[in-house]
């Protein structure tokens, strides 16, 4: 079974959302919208497969990380999410029981052996 397949998206907490948005649209050219931005990349291993990664600051008092404690978090593409979940519970890694599935894909969460709140996103099927 694969595990990652790729970089699903960066995410960070900011004291000025907006201002931070504009900032990194103005001076590193990122297409800012109002939630964040897309990366598309084609698949190494699957180039006939269109997919991308999110960039996306978060407000500051969000609690979309917690538990983890970290100022930002990192989204990781899978294939197959659920099977993924099952399989890293069976490992011992803590594993959130929520997920999330929504015509933005399949989310589930993991924490690694230092606290931080880890996203694995299973994009959703063209």
């Amino acid at each position: 079974m694969k595990r990652v397949i790729g970089l699903g998206g960066i995410f960070f907490k900011c004291k000025d959302n907006e201002k931070t948005k504009n900032w990194y649209k103005e001076h590193l050219g990122i297409p800012v919208e109002s939630w964040g931005a897309l990366f598309h990349w084609r698949r190494h291993d699957k180039p006939e497969e269109e997919t991308y990664s999110v960039w996306s600051p978060f407000k500051e008092d969000t609690d979309y990380f917690e538990p983890g404690k970290q100022e930002y978090m990192i989204n990781y593409q899978v294939e197959d999410l659920h099977a993924l979940l099952k399989e890293l519970k069976k490992e011992g890694v803590q594993v959130v029981e929520k997920t999330d599935e929504s015509e933005f894909g399949k989310f589930g969460w993991v924490i690694d052996p230092e606290g931080r709140k880890i996203e694995l996103w299973e994009p959703p099927k063209k």
